[in-house]
């Protein structure tokens, strides 16, 4: 089971906020994964007849400083997967632009683990430090691998 969630437009993400997905027509609709339209915040649910459940998460996107009346101060900026609301630092991604709304394209993969009859949520945040990005054309595939 492989379900996909992107926002195409340009978003301004503050700093410690979620980066936004909307829903289309490879979301889950099986109940493993439940996600609010327009939320940054996804739950993924731990159910099978083994005792833990593992999905491949993989989030890419185009990032960069955002411009100066949004919050954006020229800086290294990082996004990162996060599992419960915590950083997983396997999952992050940090780039250094030479002006304000210079893009970069990141690419995150991870395995997050759950065991049977447990849920965690999952979620790409703007860890950046004291600084707003830009993201565009931004893509989470969460594949059911076991």
């Amino acid at each position: 089971m492989a379900a996909e969630y992107s926002y195409g437009l340009s978003q301004i993400v503050a700093e410690d906020e979620n980066i936004i997905f909307l829903d289309g027509d490879r979301a889950c609709r099986k109940g493993f994964i439940t996600h609010r339209s327009g939320s940054g915040v996804f739950r993924l649910k731990g159910a099978s007849n083994a005792c833990k459940t593992i999905y491949r998460v993989t989030f890419n996107a185009n990032i960069a400083v955002a411009p100066a009346a949004d919050g954006g101060v020229l800086g290294p900026i990082s996004v990162a997967l996060q599992e419960d609301g915590e950083t997983l630092t396997n999952a992050v991604a940090t780039v250094t632009p030479a002006a304000i709304g210079d893009l970069f394209n990141v690419a995150l993969s991870t395995f997050i683990i759950i065991p049977c009859g447990c849920c965690v949520t999952v979620s790409v945040a703007n860890i950046s430090d004291g600084t707003a990005i830009e993201v565009e054309n931004a893509n989470i595939i969460f594949d059911r691998v076991a």
